[in-house]
Formats: C-alpha cells, sequence, structure tokens
C-alpha cells in the first residue's frame, strides 16, 4: 500500500514540474487514462491465454506492451510527438460499430474525449515509468490490485471538485449490505462516478455465486452512467479490475432523454445513487420531464428519474441533501408525494455532516425505498459521530465499523433519544409526513455537533437553515389551512 502511495506522490511531483499540467482535476485525467492501457493491456493479456486466437481492437504498436513497457518508450520530444499525433488520433477513432464486443469498444469510448495536457516529454517518460512499475505480479492475486486502486480513488476525495466523483467505500458498503443483492438482478446508478456503488454491489452479490450460470448473471448484473469523461474512465478500469470484463458504462447524461419514453426494458430490480446536487441542468434536459417534476436541482430530476426506472418490487437507496427533506417548491413536493403514494419510503438514515470533507459539509440523508405500494410509516434514525471523533477528513474517514449502530437498530426498530432529549430514531405514519406539508427533516441533529465551516460554507448553511425554516412554517400554514376547511 505505501509503495503505491509513493508512486501516486511521485507521479504528483513530475507533472507539478510540466508546464501543461494545471490543477489536480487535469492531473487525475492525465493519470486516469495512463492507468486505463496499463490496466487494460494486463487484462488483455488474460483475454489472450483464455481464448484462442484473441485479437485486440488497438493496434499493435499502440498496445501499452510495445511503446510503454520497459525501454521500449521513447523520450522528450519524440514521445510527446507519438502521443499527441499518433496514439490519441489512433484509440479515439477506433473502428467501432454494434456489433462490436463491449470490452472492446471500450477503449474508443474512453479516449473520444480525453485530452493529454502534459507538454515536458521528459516528465511525461518519468510518469509512464512509475505506471508502468506497477508490478501486478507482486501480489498474491493480480486482484488484489483493484484494493490498491481504491488508494488512488481516495484520493479524488480531497482533489478539490473531483472529489464530487467519490462516495466513501463505507457508505457504498453499508447500502450495498442493506440492499441485500440477490441473483439474477440488475442494479443501476445513473450518476456512478468512479463506480463505488457497482463495486459494493458486486462484492455483496460475490458470495452468493454457485453455478457457471450465477456467475454469467453475476458479470451482467451492472449498469452504469457518468457524465463526466475522468470518472467515466476510472469507472471502466475499477470495473475491469474487478474483473466485469465487458462493463456496461455509458458516458452520457442520465437525464437526457425523455422519461416519458422509457418501458419496463429500462427498468431495474436495485437503484443504488448518490445524485449530483447543488447543480443545475439546462432548460432542454428540464424539459425531458412532466411540468410538475421540473426543477433547477439535479439531485430532484435524478429522483424523479429512479421513480420511473424502477422496476415493480424493485429496491432502491439514494443519497440526498437535507434540502430535499425540507423542500417546498414545487417538483420537491409532488416528488415526495409520489414517493409516498407510489412507493415504500421505508428508512431515512441521516449521516453526520462531515461524511464527504472535504469536499462538502452539507448534511446528507440515505433515503431507503422499494416499488411494493404506498408507504405506511417511515423510520428515521441519525448517525452520530463516532466516540473520539469530532469530524471525518481525509486522515481520518469513515468506516464501515462506524456503521454497527444502525446495523443493530436495523434489525430491532425502536424509539431512541441521545443525552439531550433529542430524537435519534423515531417512526412517523404517511399521514403525520403528509400533514406536516411532506416534510421528511424529522430527526434531529445532535445538540453537541460542533463543525468549523469556511465563508462560503456557512452562508450555504443560512440559506439552507431558512430553507427548513420556510418548510416548517408552509407546512403549519397548510395544516391550519386543512383545519379551517375542515371546520367551514
Amino acid at each position: 500500500m505505501s509503495s503505491l502511495n509513493s508512486v501516486i506522490k511521485n507521479i504528483r511531483n513530475y507533472m507539478r514540474i510540466d508546464p501543461g499540467i494545471n490543477g489536480d482535476a487535469q492531473r487525475i485525467e492525465q493519470i486516469s487514462w495512463l492507468l486505463f492501457l496499463k490496466i487494460y493491456d494486463a487484462k488483455e493479456a488474460d483475454w489472450a491465454f483464455d481464448e484462442e486466437g484473441y485479437e485486440s481492437i488497438i493496434p499493435e504498436k499502440f498496445r501499452w506492451r510495445n511503446w510503454a513497457r520497459g525501454d521500449k518508450s521513447s523520450t522528450g520530444d519524440e514521445l510527446l510527438h507519438f502521443v499527441n499525433d499518433e496514439l490519441f488520433p489512433a484509440l479515439k477513432s477506433l473502428p467501432v460499430t454494434a456489433s462490436t464486443a463491449v470490452r472492446k469498444s471500450i477503449v474508443r469510448s474512453v479516449f473520444e474525449d480525453t485530452n493529454q495536457y502534459m507538454k515536458d516529454g521528459v516528465q511525461l517518460y518519468k510518469v509512464i515509468k512509475k505506471i508502468d512499475g506497477i508490478n501486478f505480479d507482486s501480489y498474491e492475486d493480480t486482484h488484489a490490485f483493484a484494493e490498491i486502486y481504491e488508494i488512488f480513488l481516495r484520493e479524488l476525495q480531497s482533489a478539490g471538485s473531483a472529489g464530487e466523483f467519490y462516495t466513501p467505500r463505507a457508505v457504498t458498503d453499508f447500502i450495498a449490505e442493506k440492499i441485500t443483492p440477490e441473483i439474477g438482478e440488475t442494479c443501476a446508478d445513473f450518476a456512478c462516478g468512479t463506480g463505488g456503488f457497482l463495486v459494493s454491489w458486486l462484492k455483496a452479490l460475490q458470495p452468493k455465486i454457485v453455478t457457471s450460470s450465477d456467475q454469467e448473471e453475476y458479470d451482467s448484473s451492472i449498469y452504469g452512467v457518468e457524465k463526466k469523461q475522468c470518472p467515466y474512465i476510472l469507472c471502466v478500469t475499477n470495473m475491469l479490475l474487478h474483473d466485469i470484463d465487458s462493463p456496461d458504462i455509458r458516458h452520457g447524461n442520465s437525464l437526457g432523454r425523455n422519461i416519458l419514453d422509457f418501458t419496463d426494458r429500462d427498468r431495474f430490480d436495485v437503484i443504488m445513487m448518490n445524485p449530483p446536487y447543488g447543480g443545475s441542468e439546462k432548460s432542454d434536459i428540464m424539459s425531458h420531464f412532466p411540468k410538475d417534476l421540473r426543477s433547477s436541482e439535479t439531485a430532484d430530476l435524478f429522483m424523479a428519474l429512479i421513480m420511473y426506472r424502477l422496476k415493480e418490487g424493485g429496491r432502491a437507496a439514494v443519497i440526498l441533501p437535507d434540502g430535499f427533506l425540507f423542500g417546498t417548491d414545487g417538483a420537491k413536493l409532488t416528488i415526495k408525494s409520489r414517493l409516498l403514494q407510489s412507493f415504500n419510503l421505508h428508512t431515512v438514515v441521516r449521516l453526520p455532516a462531515t461524511v464527504f470533507a472535504p469536499y462538502t459539509s452539507i448534511t446528507t440523508n440515505i433515503l431507503f425505498f422499494d416499488r411494493t405500494g404506498k408507504t405506511r410509516e417511515t423510520w428515521f434514525y441519525r448517525l452520530d459521530m463516532p466516540e473520539g471523533y469530532k469530524n471525518f477528513n481525509k486522515t481520518s474517514p469513515i468506516k464501515r465499523e462506524h456503521f454497527f449502530p444502525v446495523d443493530e437498530w436495523w434489525q430491532n426498530r425502536r424509539e431512541l433519544r441521545d443525552d439531550g432529549g433529542t430524537f435519534k430514531s423515531r417512526k412517523y405514519s404517511a399521514d403525520e409526513i403528509i400533514a406536516g406539508n411532506y416534510s421528511l427533516d424529522l430527526c434531529g441533529f445532535p445538540n453537541d455537533e460542533k463543525i468549523i465551516l469556511s465563508p462560503e460554507e456557512t452562508i450555504q448553511k443560512f440559506i439552507r437553515e431558512r430553507e427548513r425554516l420556510d418548510g416548517i412554517i408552509d407546512g403549519k400554514i397548510a395544516e391550519i389551512m386543512r383545519l379551517l376547511e375542515v371546520k367551514e
């Protein structure tokens, strides 16, 4: 583990010297396509061993083994010319048709919108040598590199805006375990980032493989879509490392299709997501939704999409910010109304505010629901910071063991209060939630929670608090209006 940390540190140092690299986002994209080619080359070696007559879609000259391995790589300006004027044009224009195997067509998909930023051929050579030096054979099993790869993905969480692509593995593992995957089911993530939810799905499902048929079902059980190129590359690479040789990962915008056009063939047994929030979509994207579901908030649109693409009897778990819980704009109320009327929202788990630090300190929640009928009651549970922790950060991230209190409560649900008398866990009927103007902000914050925020985050916190209070007031007004109507 420490050796790979050293490799990543050295690569960063080389890139800092290069005049073409400007910031973490470009640095990560540069590392990503190089890692992809290195790992894809290793997978091709496996495929060629297993399949007689295997042919690579990549021309021999451009396969990693033939230009980057050992002493085969050129240096300086010659290397820059090869990468910029030969390698990239060749990979961007690989012959791909509808009949091309997924494991081959992904190469072109990975490179279609990828950039080569480095301008110093000497530094590029050093980076290539470092990546080529990662030795799969030094581990007992080459699959162990998948765990090492997690170190690299974790680095994204502290890489500025790139952190939005990464959900802590403790969170995705907890959710996947509570979803309880079964062989034969399909799982989708419509904003899959680096593929964390899909990896956790595979991890939870793998022990249930018994037969060769089970293995085939397992291999084809995932579906992902990612809008941005860098996390798309990272996700495809992640799936290859987890032996999904033909990963059904699409590069595009999940919101780019009219949701009324989806049929049963477009639906999934399970959907697990941490949709982007805080952003907004263009008006042409919002036009893909019925008027009462159109929203300027991306997370709202994804919630609507999820409800349209979940199978009858299917299960979903979605991470959403507090703003969705207490929001009262038209789209949010419509979504929450449908969530209660057409789905069973059985559990809401509030996460500590710093789970996604340093990317954001926005408080988030996990909504667990299924398509088995309307909601009758919803349990709320607040996960507090573990003893001895003031907050989570890069060096002290949330761990799976921090969810153990939820695990115990999940099997034995009951009302709980903290030392200050605030509810940690409580059950509400659907009628109570509706009477409160569909507010799901029903589990209080601990009294001793103290988080130091930046000025920008402080402003956002006050805005969210104002929205929350507006939601409470609107709920009380709605309740009074209903009472007046009854009396009349």
